[in-house]
């Protein structure tokens, strides 16, 4: 089945081929048709699918109807986000696929003066894309309110959870209508997301696009072992034989980020970073030149970048090994989104070899070896032009300058 084939406003099919959607996406194939009839959907599908477009395109076709028809002003379609990065690119997601609509969606975040946000609400908006911090900031005030909210949109649910807002989402009811339309969208399932989903929709259709790899068929996926100490050599010589390709790096912390930034600064590579000490200013214009394709590089941690749709990102790089399957599976389906291809590689140190393990004991098959010989593995650390800032070899040249101090003394 093809896009034009749907029953919805011609102007969203119009927005959808400037978009170059063709075909529906497995998840937004089987999730347009229950959304589109008001029924309640619980989905679970890969990171990469296309789930935002899966319900941003039957919403943005339920609203604009609604509107042509007189329905009384008022925020129809809420959307809850974990982060300022996921909301925003949801929102541009409705932005573009509303174009020819009269639907109007504005996002809302804290880390920015609230003010222009209070602003664009009292000119009236149509579908609001939040974060809870902000969200409930403004609803406190007395700046928004939600009681005509229609639709509620939960997306990246079980990110959701594991930054604490389970007690948001639960307050968030007490706002809303009960007689409303629940969608609630994850890439993992578990038994605190399941009961947390239970509890919020009525009859709900469940669709789980689950196929026995969770990592998307399209994306090459590959451990090499590289030791801590010398990771950074290896990034050196990917980023450097690969110029001209956008590469995604995540580390465990934003104090790994900044070393790692700082690793590559010396040896004269572009690279910038996106972590939350960075103000969001700073990370939206961080993440608008590596959409551009202006930034190659960026470094992250898992907080910063989860749920970022980043178009033709060649390559995700794991600097640090993820501590759980579900963390490896959401960073590495940063690339080979929708049909494209992508590929990635972890750096596994001695000490992680027990994460690589519990990883493949989930996934349930071990993952691809790159195989890197001794000599491979030297050369590598010996073209680096950062080798001369390497603290074992500052030791090895002081501990020789030491020798021949010793047999000038003797002579």
């Amino acid at each position: 089945m093809k896009f034009d084939q749907y029953q919805i406003y011609p102007g969203i099919k119009t927005a959808i081929a400037k978009q170059n959607y063709k075909k529906p996406t497995d998840i937004q194939y089987k999730s347009i048709p229950p959304i589109l009839r008001g029924e309640d959907v619980l989905a679970i599908a890969q990171t990469g699918t296309g789930k935002t477009a899966a319900f941003a395109i039957p919403i943005l076709d339920i609203v604009h109807n609604r509107k042509i028809k007189g329905r009384p002003d008022g925020i129809k379609c809420l959307v809850m986000a974990p982060t300022h990065e996921l909301a925003l690119q949801i929102e541009s997601v409705f932005r573009d696929l509303g174009k020819h609509t009269k639907v109007n969606s504005l996002c809302i975040y804290g880390g920015v003066d609230q003010q222009p946000q209070i602003e664009s609400l009292n000119k009236g908006v149509d579908v609001l894309v939040a974060t809870p911090g902000r969200m409930f900031d403004l609803v406190s005030q007395g700046h928004l309110s939600l009681r005509r909210v229609e639709i509620l949109v939960l997306d990246e649910a079980d990110h959701m959870l594991d930054l604490g807002f389970i007690k948001d989402i639960r307050d968030l009811m007490r706002h809303l209508p009960k007689k409303r339309q629940t969608l609630f969208f994850s890439a993992t399932i578990n038994p605190k997301i399941k009961d947390l989903a239970y509890s919020l929709v009525t009859n709900a259709i469940r669709i789980q696009i689950s196929p026995k790899d969770p990592v998307a068929k399209n994306i090459k996926h590959a451990v090499a072992f590289v030791e801590m100490d010398d990771k950074r050599f290896f990034l050196e010589d990917t980023i450097k034989n690969n110029a001209d390709k956008k590469i995604l790096v995540f580390v465990r912390t934003k104090v790994r980020a900044e070393r790692v930034k700082k690793a590559m600064d010396r040896v004269g590579l572009k690279v910038d970073t996106i972590h939350s000490d960075k103000d969001q200013h700073q990370r939206e214009d961080c993440m608008k030149r590596f959409r551009s394709g202006e930034l190659k590089v960026l470094v992250a941690t898992d907080v910063s970048a989860r749920g970022i749709d980043i178009p033709n990102v060649d390559a995700v790089i794991n600097y640090d090994l993820p501590e759980s399957l579900e963390n490896y599976v959401h960073r590495v389906g940063r690339t080979g989104r929708g049909r494209e291809k992508g590929q990635a590689i972890s750096y596994c140190s001695t000490e992680e070899k027990e994460r690589l393990f519990l990883i493949e004991k989930k996934l349930a098959k071990p993952i691809s070896r790159i195989e890197i010989s001794k000599k491979e593995y030297q050369a590598t650390l010996d073209i680096s032009e950062g080798k001369d800032n390497d603290w074992r070899q500052l030791i090895a040249n002081f501990e020789e300058e030491k020798m021949k101090s010793r047999k000038k003394k003797r002579k």
